[in-house]
């Protein structure tokens, strides 16, 4: 696939600053085709394997390359872990992405957590968190070692925050733990069926084991990382797992607190665009704050003959996602006040 030129209505006098991949949902696994829970829709197990080195080929082909690539959670089915073979899958996937010239950050999500627990995960070559950027002079910017968030800056003046929404789950923590029993709490007081990953007869049927939540401490981190932003013009993108925004997403499929998550960001002036996987059928709003939230499709229900990937080109007044196979191209424009001159 060759790089096409930008088409008109982008702006001729649009300068590129930079460009990031993004792919979501990937769940390999060395399985015939399934289907999800529900029995609708097919999942293609061995060939996401195949759609990932696809995605690769194209980015390291682009006519200017994208400066990192942010993989959005689910990097390996949970299948995995039932047929023991979770490290072997995690190390295929890894060395496909090390043919990547560029940084990738990843994102954890509940298949993570089906096949390891979070120590393992926090010692495994899926903790990018040394690409982080640090503040000078600003400790309340630094995450806490109590959930895997960091922040980092491809380009001057803009941000890049991955949160951690399985910081509140009862997914990949010791049943023992004080942390386990606080979450099992939360989640059966909204959620009273005997199957916790059933939302049926809920009035948030968010509140099911495979989602997760924010914790009020990483939440004050993210407050105090959009301060800084906010004071110094920058422009922030977050990434997560699961999305926040219901006209964005399936209801079934947002973080448990979401509403605390957006409060925080639409008390900032900074967030341009909010990147989740999760929902694999995709999802696009723009919030009234001006926020684009952006689900990419996944992988894993991607058919053979098409694909599921995309870059974003960033422009001083606008981040443009030119996607592949079944993810819609999109003009994301930021708030009037927001636009920079170079």
């Amino acid at each position: 696939m060759d790089a096409k030129p930008e088409p008109g209505p982008l702006g001729e006098s649009s300068e590129l600053l930079f460009s990031f991949g993004v792919i979501a949902d990937i769940q390999y696994a060395d399985l015939e085709d399934g289907y999800n829970f529900q029995g609708s829709r097919r999942r293609y197990y061995r060939h996401s394997l195949l759609h990932l080195q696809g995605a690769i080929e194209h980015w390291d082909k682009e006519s200017s390359p994208p400066s990192c690539v942010l993989q959005l959670g689910d990097i390996i089915d949970g299948y995995n872990a039932q047929y023991q073979a979770s490290e072997k899958s995690l190390e295929l996937i890894m060395n496909t992405f090390q043919r990547l010239k560029v940084p990738v950050h990843h994102t954890w999500g509940n298949h993570e957590f089906y096949n390891f627990s979070r120590d393992y995960l926090t010692n495994s070559k899926l903790n990018t968190k040394f690409l982080e950027d640090q503040i000078a002079h600003h400790p309340e910017t630094v995450p806490s070692g109590n959930y895997y968030a960091y922040h980092f800056v491809p380009f001057p003046k803009f941000r890049f925050i991955l949160l951690d929404a399985y910081d509140m789950s009862v997914l990949g923590v010791d049943p023992s733990s004080p942390k386990y029993q606080q979450c099992l709490k939360i989640l059966r007081e909204h959620n009273p069926n005997a199957e916790l990953n059933s939302p049926q007869g809920l009035a948030e049927p968010q509140f099911v084991q495979f989602n997760g939540g924010f914790s009020q401490e990483q939440l004050n981190w993210l407050n105090e990382v959009l301060t800084f932003s906010d004071r110094n013009q920058e422009k922030v993108v977050i990434v997560s797992h699961l999305p926040i925004y219901p006209e964005a997403s399936d209801s079934v499929c947002l973080a448990w607190n979401y509403r605390d998550a957006l409060a925080v960001i639409w008390s900032h002036k900074c967030v341009v665009c909010f990147f989740a996987g999760h929902t694999h059928d995709g999802g696009y709003s723009e919030d009234p704050f001006g926020v684009h939230h952006v689900n990419i499709e996944g992988v894993i229900e991607t058919a053979p003959d098409s694909q599921a990937f995309g870059t974003v080109h960033v422009y001083p007044d606008k981040m443009v996602l030119k996607g592949r196979g079944r993810v819609p191209d999109r003009i994301m424009n930021y708030k009037k006040e927001k636009a920079f001159h170079f």
